[in-house]
């Protein structure tokens, strides 16, 4: 059997379809390859985003920031002392980008004006920390990007 150019050619088409099915039924099918959604419901966040400016630009605008770094024993959270403890109430998601099974939040409580979170809580990688927080009424958001090794 003498195989000419257009045969070739189907041929090659072919088996290029057949392998670009079979990779997307791979990556489908397989859980291995996690393709939700980064945030669940991104309609009713994204409703929301002038409110979460403006608590950015309220963090941004204070003469001292809240310090989000990572340390030997894990993540910490020191704030000013001009901020009483006991006046900071909010909220902190630690947000795992490879992989949401690792996301938590953690309420804030401090004790003398810094929160640790503790590294057994956390794995070796990339961490966004989102921490929500208010004083005195008003709102504050801050956003930190921290390595844990």
């Amino acid at each position: 059997m003498k195989i000419n150019w257009g045969t070739g050619i189907v041929i090659a088409f072919g088996l290029f379809m057949t392998f670009i099915l079979y990779f997307v039924f791979e990556v489908q099918s397989n859980s291995k390859y996690d393709n939700d959604l980064v945030v669940e419901e991104y309609y009713k966040h994204d409703s929301h985003f002038q409110d979460e400016m403006a608590r950015i630009q309220n963090a941004h605008d204070l003469q001292q920031r809240p310090t989000i770094k990572y340390v030997e024993d894990g993540v910490e959270i020191i704030f000013p002392v001009k901020f009483e403890s006991d006046k900071i109430k909010g909220n902190i998601l630690l947000y795992r980008p490879s992989n949401k099974k690792f996301d938590f939040n953690t309420p804030i409580a401090l004790t003398k004006s810094s929160l640790l979170i503790p590294k057994n809580k956390l794995i070796k990688g990339r961490w966004d920390v989102n921490m929500e927080w208010q004083y005195d009424g008003k709102k504050y958001l801050s956003k930190e990007v921290v390595y844990v090794n």
